[in-house]
């Protein structure tokens, strides 16, 4: 996908820029507080991408943690507030879906409050028989209520 003006994408981790992803995803409604430390161990363990503004700044973010065999789920995904609308979170999640190891999984999910639409262009459907599916969630788990900020997670 051609991203605009200058807008790269890259998947090396030596370029991800720890601060910018935390800052974010600490005021995220799906990880409020959450340690920089837990944010660079998701890092480290998961296969990653990240959007850069044309001066290098960092402006996005996905990951996807996966077993490298059967399943993936995506987490994570942002784009910062004046960024949006440029098809950087689109082209982010179809860098992380495009690898042949990636379409040769069984299943892949997320979870979302209101980005339905991005995903469904992607092929995502919603679960159809929620029946075998369970969890455990843990809201407040980094001592910070839930807020609304955020696109997705």
């Amino acid at each position: 996908m051609d991203l605009p003006n200058g807008y790269r994408l890259s998947l090396d981790p030596a370029e991800f820029q720890l601060d910018a992803i935390h800052a974010y995803l600490t005021r995220s409604y799906w990880s409020p507080g959450i340690p920089i430390e837990l944010v660079a161990k998701a890092v480290q363990h998961s296969v990653c991408i990240g959007a850069f503004a044309p001066e290098g700044t960092q402006v996005g973010f996905a990951r996807l943690v996966t077993d490298h065999a059967t399943f993936g789920y995506l987490a994570d995904v942002y784009v910062l507030e004046a960024h949006r609308g440029k098809g950087l979170s689109l082209a982010m999640v179809e860098a992380l879906l495009a690898p042949m190891e990636v379409q040769g999984f069984r299943r892949i999910m997320l979870a979302t409050r209101d980005a339905h639409g991005l995903y469904e262009k992607l092929g995502f459907e919603p679960v159809t028989d929620p029946k075998p599916l369970m969890q455990i969630l843990r809201k407040d788990i980094y001592g910070l209520p839930a807020s609304g900020s955020g696109l997705h997670g």
